[in-house]
């Protein structure tokens, strides 16, 4: 079988789930990774058998690495991607794309210029969950789509992250860190955005960290930690979302629900791969659980590096895109936009509903 060389860049909290996965798909092979901090991907690479720990600079001159998995905080994804690419690598990093939309076009234009591809997380969309909610829609199972819900509460990273300062400034706050999970499982189910419009707030100026072994930092929070918007889709549908790092306890909901002119679809958490997915359709009386139709139920992180893998090998089109992230990118900064300006923010950017996952996916 055919195989991409990937390297990563970034070997810190997430890295461990990326390096675990890419092992189990047989058209990736890991040959190398990197970090700032050359102990820790040499430790990194040693535990997970990677057979180069290299600096970022090596990683990026290593003429065997096709595609760079950038895996650093939100502040640095741009300027790594760009060199990513630059190299004359493909590049997929973790979300979001950028933390500016200035940044994020620059990522998109320097791809075109250079043909190569872009891919961004999350990848969670791709899972059995999220792919078996968007199967009942696509079989027009809840009729025609109306309306959706989304919720994310929590009450902040600072409780268990080993580092949770990035959190709290720019580029980090709810809508940064958890929003690209639901806005992304929003337009995978319901296509892309119109408009938006959205009330923001920082509750608490400044946190403690609690977790070891920073606890008892103090953090200057520069960005907003609680977001409440309405969201206009194209397709009609009008979605409400609410990300939160300031409440403590989480919610009964469900953390998307979408509403159709014949019934009512509980999707599961778009942080994670597997279910449940519940309906109740017109005139019953309770919720049913619907059987999971996918694979991919446990922990996938790197399943969107597979899919545009094998879009770079076969010369096919791959779900978890540039376009998407950009578009997932723009609307992020939408809610703050709209709540700084007291009015609607209409969208400048579209994409394409992402291509629903044969019930084998091809990746494997």
């Amino acid at each position: 079988m055919e195989k991409l060389k990937i390297g990563i860049i970034g070997c810190g909290n997430i890295s461990s789930i990326y390096l675990e996965n890419c092992k189990k798909f047989p058209h990736l092979e890991l040959i190398a990774c990197a970090d700032l901090d050359l102990e820790r991907a040499q430790s990194q690479a040693e535990k997970f058998g990677v057979p180069k720990a290299l600096s970022v600079d090596e990683l990026l001159s290593d003429p065997d690495i096709q595609l760079v998995i950038n895996l650093t905080i939100p502040k640095a994804h741009a300027a790594v991607c760009i060199q990513a690419l630059e190299a004359g690598k493909h590049v997929y990093t973790e979300k979001p794309l950028a933390v500016t939309r200035e940044e994020g076009k620059q990522i998109l234009e320097t791809a075109k210029k250079k043909n190569l591809l872009v891919g961004s997380a999350p990848d969670t969309f791709l899972g059995a969950g999220i792919q078996t909610a968007i199967h009942i829609i696509e079989q027009g199972e809840i009729g025609e789509p109306i309306g959706a819900s989304a919720f994310m509460i929590c009450r902040g990273h600072e409780h268990w992250h080993p580092d949770p300062s990035f959190y709290y400034d720019f580029g980090g706050g709810p809508m940064f860190d958890m929003g690209p999970y639901y806005l992304t499982a929003l337009v995978a189910l319901l296509g892309p955005i119109k408009r938006i419009s959205g009330s923001t707030r920082i509750s608490y100026p400044e946190r403690t960290v609690l977790s070891q072994p920073k606890a008892g930092t103090k953090i200057e929070v520069k960005i907003p930690t609680h977001i409440s918007g309405v969201i206009d889709f194209a397709s009609g549908v009008i979605g409400n979302i609410t990300t939160s790092f300031d409440a403590f306890g989480g919610t009964s909901l469900p953390p998307i629900e979408i509403y159709g002119s014949e019934g009512t679809l509980l999707v599961p958490d778009p942080n994670t791969f597997g279910g449940p997915v519940k309906i109740r359709k017109r005139d019953e009386a309770e919720f049913k659980e619907v059987p999971l139709a996918y694979g991919y139920l446990e922990n996938s992180r790197g399943l969107g590096v597979a899919d545009m893998a094998k879009a770079i090998l076969k010369g096919r089109n791959y779900r978890a895109n540039g376009e998407l992230a950009y578009h997932v990118l723009e609307a992020m900064h939408g809610f703050h936009d709209s709540s700084d300006r007291g009015q609607h923010y209409n969208m400048e950017s579209t994409c394409s509903r992402p291509e629903s996952v044969p019930y084998e996916l091809e990746v494997k």
